[in-house]
């Protein structure tokens, strides 16, 4: 079930997007202020958020610009104010869509829907492309890791020994699969440098290698990834 913020300062307004979204499945939180939907936003993490302009303590626009330091969540701009200039000021501050007061419920709520749509197939796409366990993050196009703000420095199998771990996380991998995913079907060495590849990877990504949070030993079986 979808979770939609509504930022809005005006009670009616509010209550009526609020039991109209209800009604239509979505799960709704509420702000009459941009403070307190500011700390809703990073607290609650919604998958949309329907934003006044005019709002007490923190305006609208200032608001948006804050939630776009860290979030690419689906902004919808909500506003008496509808010249063409206030609609490219508020999509310039990273709002996605803008509707104008007064406005159709049925309206808003195509735009809702389209925004969800819309972020649902960007995830799905960047999923395919992008790996992601805490701090650490493996650009899969790219082939760029990074721990925290760190480029990480890994060789070609390194990369691609995490890429698969990664991609099965919670599930033990055994040394023969890891050599045939990551190494090939032709590979002829040692099991062992699989371990020998884990023990550097461990160094690289792990706070304490010799106590391994993120590439877990299972005796005898294999590796997990634990994210």
């Amino acid at each position: 079930m979808p979770k939609i913020l509504i930022v809005e300062d005006e009670a009616t307004v509010r209550d009526m997007l609020a039991l109209n979204l209800r009604a239509e499945a979505f799960e709704v939180i509420t702000a009459a202020d941009g403070a307190t939907g500011l700390q809703l936003a990073r607290e609650q993490s919604p998958d949309l958020i329907i934003l006044d302009l005019m709002l007490p303590e923190i305006d609208g626009l200032s608001l948006c610009r804050m939630l776009r330091r860290d979030s690419e969540v689906p902004i919808i701009m909500l506003t008496a104010r509808g010249t063409e200039m206030d609609r490219i000021t508020g999509l310039e501050t990273g709002a996605d869509d803008y509707v104008v007061k007064p406005f159709s419920l049925g309206e808003l709520l195509a735009r809702v829907r389209a925004q969800l749509r819309r972020a649902g197939s960007e995830k799905r796409a960047s999923a395919a492309t992008r790996l992601q366990s805490g701090d650490l993050a493996l650009d899969l196009v790219a082939r760029r890791a990074k721990l925290g703000e760190s480029e990480l420095k890994l060789t070609n199998r390194e990369f691609d020994l995490l890429a698969e771990l990664m991609r099965n996380r919670g599930a033990v991998l055994s040394r023969d699969l890891l050599l045939t995913r990551v190494w090939g079907y032709d590979y002829v060495g040692d099991s062992h440098t699989v371990d020998v590849h884990i023990r550097w990877l461990r160094e690289k990504i792990e706070e304490d290698p010799s106590n391994p949070k993120r590439i877990t030993t299972l005796r005898g079986v294999g590796y997990r990834f634990e994210g």
